[in-house]
């Protein structure tokens, strides 16, 4: 019977998890289309110099927010999914009250700290004087990119990542690219284009609050009768926040490193080339979001039978649908960037190394999640300063001999590294690990499709434009989906394909 139980509980975290990983990978891949079309226009626009200017005012805009929220957006996801469970309305005010309220007033200090610092910033270290306006612009945008980050963290917490979903990726989207088409017709510089950046988050925000009313009533938060665990939030928060100094904004100081110690246009060919390589992150983060409440769940009732199932199968689903992008990035790099213009064709061999580091970040799962939401807080903190430490030393040593495609080097030795380190904490911390055989059919799977499209290169059919690629990518996902077809399909992604198959079913009326 205990057993039973908890294969049920397990089918049920699974379902869940790929329900919410749904919404989000789709969620992602809209934006991912339109974030292609919005770099299309500011690349042909702005040029790879102002290119680079702006992504280097974002970057620094992103730091700051990232450093406001004072890790209490992952602590919301936590919490929130816990007292949610318990149905504990005081709590969940109180949660809310702490984490929006002081992560403004922290964002809007930095703010300032931000706007009175920019030129210093600009000019002292990267000698950029066109910068300081694009800083300044981005010290008012960053309190409102750091409010939108806490309220979605706030529907991840509720597990409404259809609302995330539709909040950061579609609404966001769609205002962004409208306005920058609009101004395109008229003329787009980068300042304009910040502009258009700051008004397309505050739209996700306002979304959000809407959306989000409808499962809980944000007037509450004015209410008296919170229970607010200060200490119990930053315990967990703080380490977290001091590795989300570090690790989620390793690409932004990739971009920082990049414009000290060489030059702008490696900034724009280093973005670009991020852009492309997010192909094989959409699925990644799409499943991380959705399983986080999962396991702090599981964790806040000690069940590591059913963690050890959702481990496995999320791990596996990160690593299963990476495959078949990253060989689409890995054989054909160039004319995927070529698109962008000749000058960006450079970036074809950063490419395919950020390639192999994305899929190291697939092949290790959700091991970074599990450390956080069972609370090894600490631990976090130690990987993301170990981390760091190798990204920026590695950048550093790279970046003036080889420039673009040594940051990307360094980029995947840190990750490789690192991410190594975590799967083998989480089994001694949590004896739970998230191998087994069924990782080997997306590995044969993989290798498979690249022989075919190695043997129809050898007899002279390459791709040598983007809508070739597509068709090269959809034979490459064929051929390896029928390879995992063919080896059979683990019992929990049976489940999650039943499900899917049932609602397409009942949908057109069968």
């Amino acid at each position: 019977m205990a057993d039973t139980k908890h294969v049920e509980g397990a089918s049920r975290h699974v379902l869940s998890t790929a329900k919410g990983g749904g919404f989000l990978a789709g969620g992602s891949f809209f934006e991912l289309a339109t974030r292609f079309l919005i770099s299309l226009i500011l690349a042909r626009a702005l040029g790879a110099t102002d290119y680079g200017l702006y992504n280097l005012a974002i970057s620094a805009g992103t730091i700051f927010a990232g450093i406001a929220a004072l890790g209490l957006d992952d602590a919301i996801i936590r919490y929130v999914a816990i007292q949610a469970r318990q149905r504990d309305q005081v709590g969940l005010r109180g949660t809310l009250q702490i984490g929006l309220g002081i992560s403004t007033a922290v964002s809007i200090i930095l703010g300032v700290a931000l706007y009175l610092g920019a030129e210093p910033i600009a000019v002292g270290i990267f000698d950029e004087p066109d910068l300081v306006d694009l800083l300044r612009l981005f010290a008012v945008i960053a309190p409102t990119m750091t409010i939108s980050n806490v309220l979605a963290a706030t529907a991840k917490g509720f597990k409404r990542m259809d609302h995330a979903a539709l909040a950061e990726n579609v609404v966001m989207s769609i205002v962004r690219l409208a306005l920058l088409a609009g101004l395109l017709l008229i003329g787009l510089d980068a300042f304009a284009a910040s502009v258009v950046f700051g008004i397309s988050d505050i739209a996700a925000s306002l979304a959000l609050v809407l959306l989000t009313n409808q499962y809980f009533p944000m007037r509450s938060l004015f209410q008296r009768g919170a229970r607010r665990d200060y200490a119990e939030m930053f315990r967990f928060a703080l380490p977290l926040w001091l590795s989300g100094m570090l690790l989620q904004s390793r690409k932004n100081i990739v971009v920082l490193l990049l414009g000290a110690l060489s030059v702008a246009a490696d900034v724009g060919l280093i973005s670009i080339v991020g852009r492309i390589s997010l192909l094989s992150h959409v699925i990644y983060r799409s499943v991380i979001a959705a399983v986080k409440p999962v396991l702090a769940e599981l964790s806040s009732v000690g069940d590591r039978e059913e963690l050890q199932v959702v481990y496995r199968a999320s791990t596996r689903w990160t690593f299963m649908f990476s495959v078949p992008v990253f060989l689409v990035m890995a054989l054909y790099p160039v004319p995927l960037l070529s698109i962008f213009g000749k000058s960006f064709i450079a970036g074809a061999a950063p490419l395919v190394v950020l390639a192999f580091s994305e899929l190291a970040n697939a092949g290790t799962g959700t091991c970074g999640s599990i450390i956080d939401m069972t609370g090894h807080t600490r631990i976090k903190l130690a990987n993301s300063i170990a981390w760091m430490t190798l990204l920026i030393v590695s950048n550093v040593i790279l970046i003036p001999r080889y420039g673009v495609l040594g940051a990307a080097v360094a980029n995947l030795l840190s990750t490789a590294t690192i991410n190594g380190a975590r799967v083998i904490e989480v089994w001694v911390l949590e004896r739970v690990q998230p191998y087994d055989r069924t990782f080997l059919k997306p590995v044969a799977g993989g290798i498979v499709a690249a022989g075919c499209a190695g043997a129809l290169a050898a007899v002279g059919v390459a791709p040598r434009n983007l809508f070739e690629v597509g068709i090269a990518g959809i034979l490459i996902t064929f051929v390896y989906g029928g390879v995992n077809w063919i080896f059979g399909i683990a019992p929990e992604d049976r489940a999650v394909v039943s499900r899917v198959v049932g609602k397409a079913r009942r949908a057109i009326g069968h």
